[in-house]
């Protein structure tokens, strides 16, 4: 990987990032949001109900683009 990446003449540069950083990853905050938001104290049945409900609820999410913006910037990423 380090030949391919020299080979690119500083096209292609690398960023190192911590092991564990879920404050930079946006679909932490997503998961953050269904938890807390989407879907607090719901008591699924089984697992095809909690899979169902997540779904329909990440579904709703993708019509409100500003919210999955907020999601971006949140992780400071945008």
């Amino acid at each position: 990987m380090c030949a391919h990446v020299e080979a690119q003449r500083g096209r292609i540069v690398l960023e190192r990032l911590p092991a564990y950083a879920p404050e930079m990853n946006p679909v932490e905050c997503i998961w953050g949001y269904l938890k807390h938001h989407a879907m607090p104290n719901y008591c699924a049945t089984n697992f095809i109900d909690l899979a169902q409900r997540a779904r329909r609820h990440l579904r709703s999410m993708q019509r409100r683009p500003t919210l999955v913006t907020a999601f971006w910037k949140q992780a400071e990423m945008f």
